[in-house]
């Protein structure tokens, strides 16, 4: 059987490979495209895919992680009025570039009452949330105690 360019460029597309490999794994499989691709699975030829721009899995990897924060919410509330909601790539973006300022804002909101949460985009909110409240509440007891013993001096 003779084997065609567009069988090649078809097992090429597929399978990621050059056109040697594709053209020896066609001529071993008779011109069967299916065959060629388990012919070359099984001798561990078939190459990771690459988007358009020639990147590896890493940057599809980075991709979805940066799409599933996108889903999640950070929000902080005060006597039930939402102060701050935005998403929780940009949250954890400032806090990179802003790091001093982020963990002074944290605990200014921690110290004041309000109320940091995480929700994800279908209205759940995260497992996180309760530890959150732990904190939170830990807080305020430390600051009630405070203004006790100020109270009394």
């Amino acid at each position: 059987m003779e084997i065609t360019l567009e069988q090649i460029d078809l097992l090429r597309k597929r399978a990621n490979v050059g056109y040697k490999e594709a053209k020896e794994a066609l001529e071993k499989c008779g011109g069967n495209i299916v065959e060629a691709l388990a012919y070359l699975e099984e001798d561990n030829k078939l190459k990771p895919e690459k988007d358009c721009c020639g990147h590896s899995s890493f940057f599809q990897k980075a991709k979805n992680i940066v799409g599933k924060l996108n889903r999640i919410s950070f929000t902080i509330s005060h006597d039930e009025k939402t102060k701050l909601d935005i998403p929780l790539t940009i949250a954890l973006i400032l806090a990179i570039v802003a790091l001093p300022l982020s963990v002074a804002m944290l605990l200014l909101a921690l110290f004041t009452g309000c109320k940091i949460r995480f929700h994800k985009s279908n209205g759940e909110e995260c497992s996180i949330n309760k530890n959150i409240e732990n904190i939170s509440n830990t807080v305020n007891n430390l600051t009630n105690k405070v203004a006790e013993e100020i109270k009394k001096a």
